[in-house]
């Protein structure tokens, strides 16, 4: 972990810490818009199929953002037990430490830009 990472670990914890309740929100209201337009779709008497295909898509879109939600939730998580292991601000994969500015834009980071981009390229 580099100097400037060790002397902001309050903030980086804080900024954490707002983008977990942040999170949580966003989960729990894409759940809610999920049941709902699961909802109006069972309640409808009569439904023409573009108002179906619409709900669906609605449905559809809500189980996605509520997925990312939870998988950023889990990223957020780890990134705060990191933090309290002492572990945090270096890269998963270099060991290197992650520049400061890196995380202060994205403080769940778990890998380097350099190696982030290698992941990514990897995995798809």
């Amino acid at each position: 972990m580099n100097v400037d990472t060790q002397e902001h670990l309050p903030t980086l914890r804080q900024l954490l810490l707002f983008r977990l309740h942040e999170l949580e929100s966003e989960v729990h209201a894409a759940a809610v818009e999920r049941a709902s337009s699961a909802t109006e779709a069972d309640m409808a008497a009569v439904i023409d199929r573009k108002d179906e295909a619409d709900a669906e898509q609605r449905g559809e879109m809500a189980a996605r953002a509520e997925q990312r939600g939870h998988d950023d939730l889990v990223r957020c998580r780890e990134a705060l037990r990191r933090l309290d292991d002492g572990v945090y601000g270096d890269c998963r994969d270099c060991g290197q430490p992650i520049p400061f500015e890196r995380l202060m834009v994205q403080p769940q980071a778990e890998r380097c830009a350099p190696c982030q981009a290698e992941f990514e390229r990897r995995t798809r």
